[in-house]
């Protein structure tokens, strides 16, 4: 009988360069900035005070996105914190990746939102509200963990480094604000009661929350960026985080003080005043910001800046501007801001455009997941 010779070994250069197999091991919490910045894209549109046709069927369409993706990441989030246990403790740890746990609330609180504002045209009102009550209700229960947990972390098992604040740190904080800015569009749907005040005044302490712990980060970035220099390239995209919490707040003075007119211990004629003296201001800051940050983005691309998760920056952010401006334009009357918050909507659909198809391309080449 004759036999076959043996087939001679794989060359060590083809065992190197056979891509490596995609794994869940290596799926992140920032990938949750995937849902926050697809979702933004159709709450910002919805709320829009601009009129666009047919931009109400895209952001319905976006929206129906926004939540198969949360289906998607939760479950393999899930699978990641089963089958990988000592990677998911080992994020935990990291300094440089822990602060991403605060994606998940915001995730939650920004499907919840767009199912309302814009879901309710497919699935219907009254199951627009439960969805949203039931992922609000969960994301702020975990966006408080995070605020509280992740900082704790930082103290107590993080060793830092001198110049390695990152804009990052930001995402822990800024999860409470984004369910301040979620919460008041609820407060109609409550029956009239102490229920409609509670949920008003538990808004405001969020933003409160949130606001002071941003006041407390910022300082330690500045320092570093001033200190150190510009960021690592692969973290430049950051650099948009810090409008966040800028325009999340200006969203949620305006959503409280829309919320207001339900609430009759809540003076609306204040409220709005309030939201607008708060608004515009931090506004105009993040519109600086904005403008620095874009101008370190150009700068670092120039020289070459891969892409990474990190450029998901690029899109919840600017969101948040958009429904700042748009609350804004909306009790002030001006034209301007609805101008300024349609062209700040036009980025934000080109960024989200680049992005998207940047990680469904690493996906479909399984680098973005390589272990």
């Amino acid at each position: 009988m004759v036999t076959a010779a043996p087939a001679p070994p794989l060359p060590a250069t083809a065992v190197r360069n056979h891509p490596p197999r995609p794994s869940v091991r290596g799926l992140g919490p920032n990938w949750y900035a995937t849902v926050m910045g697809t979702a933004i894209v159709a709450t910002a549109g919805a709320g829009l005070p601009v009129r666009v046709p047919g931009l109400g069927g895209v952001c319905r369409v976006v929206w129906g996105l926004s939540a198969l993706m949360l289906c998607a990441v939760l479950a393999a989030r899930a699978a990641h914190w089963a089958r990988h246990r000592d990677r998911a403790r080992a994020d935990l740890l990291d300094p440089a990746v822990a602060p991403f746990h605060g994606c998940l609330p915001m995730a939650l609180s920004a499907v919840g939102a767009a199912t309302l504002s814009v879901g309710a045209e497919v699935i219907g009102v009254r199951a627009a509200v439960a969805v949203d009550a039931a992922l609000w209700t969960a994301g702020t229960l975990t966006a408080l963990l995070t605020a509280a947990g992740i900082p704790a972390l930082m103290v107590l098992r993080h060793r830092i480094g001198p110049g390695e604040a990152s804009p990052v740190w930001l995402l822990p904080v800024v999860a409470p604000m984004v369910s301040a800015a979620t919460g008041p569009a609820l407060v109609p749907h409550l029956p009239p009661g102490q229920g409609r005040e509670a949920l008003l005044l538990g808004c405001v302490a969020l933003a409160g929350a949130s606001l002071l712990g941003t006041f407390l980060m910022l300082p330690l970035i500045f320092d570093r960026l001033v200190r150190h220099g510009p960021l690592p390239a692969v973290l430049t995209p950051a650099m948009f985080l810090v409008l966040g919490p800028l325009g999340q707040s200006t969203t949620a003075a305006g959503g409280l003080a829309d919320a207001a007119a339900y609430t009759p211990g809540v003076p609306e004629a204040a409220a709005r005043f309030a939201s607008v003296a708060y608004g515009v201001p931090v506004m105009g800051f993040a519109l600086l910001w904005l403008a620095s940050a874009a101008a370190l983005v150009v700068r670092t691309a120039r020289r070459g800046m891969p892409f990474a998760m990190t450029w998901w920056g690029f899109t919840f952010p600017v969101g948040t501007c958009v429904t700042g401006a748009a609350a804004l334009a909306r009790h002030t009357g001006l034209h301007a801001l609805g101008w300024l918050a349609a062209g700040l909507y036009a980025a934000l659909v080109a960024a989200w455009g680049l992005v998207a198809a940047r990680t469904a391309l690493g996906l479909a080449r399984g680098t973005l997941l390589a272990p």
